[in-house]
């Protein structure tokens, strides 16, 4: 995986569609696990906030959903890019669901978490209640703990930063217009 970027990975959109991630090249990328039916869905009005401002600018949201947290995105893809759109007005791309950790991880998500292992940030009420959600749930070093957790990625295809799950959109903002 060393000589790896993420332009090396193709993923299947909402559709079903595939979508070589070498078509962002050159872009800043925010990877964000979602669930629509998790106590931070509500982060998706923020993201959309954020696509809105920086999309011009370079900045590109990957939407990729995650059932393996509680169970919280148990609809079908398309139904999930669906409620997402109109519940949120989400016009970032939006990809097939995904398991982001296991032996049924993702690649991309396999190579995420090997590039940046820990989470920045978080808050500690916010994630006690996260750690409480996940009581129960078999995690190793580098795993991804729950929804929402976002990864940053800068225009040479690299992952600069890994956020925790309640780091908000808008408090990484400042990381992002950096990369711009």
């Amino acid at each position: 995986m060393d000589n790896m970027n993420i332009y090396d990975f193709t993923l299947n959109d909402a559709q079903g569609d595939p979508v070589s991630l070498s078509v962002y090249r050159g872009k800043v990328l925010l990877i964000v696990n979602t669930a629509t039916r998790c106590g931070l869905t509500p982060q998706y009005t923020a993201l959309q906030q954020l696509y809105e401002h920086y999309s011009g600018q370079g900045l590109e949201i990957l939407d990729f959903p995650c059932n393996q947290f509680r169970g919280q995105a148990p609809e079908s893809s398309r139904e999930i890019a669906s409620v997402c759109q109109t519940k949120f007005g989400t016009a970032f791309k939006i990809f097939d669901k995904i398991d982001v950790n296991g032996a049924s991880a993702s690649p991309l998500y396999a190579y995420l978490k090997a590039q940046q292992p820990q989470d920045r940030g978080g808050h500690m009420l916010k994630e006690a209640v996260l750690r409480l959600a996940a009581w129960g749930c078999k995690h190793q070093a580098g795993d991804i703990r729950w929804n929402f957790t976002k990864f940053l990625i800068n225009r040479q295809g690299e992952v600069a930063a890994r956020f925790a799950p309640s780091v908000t959109p808008e408090e990484i903002e400042n990381d992002i217009k950096k990369l711009l």
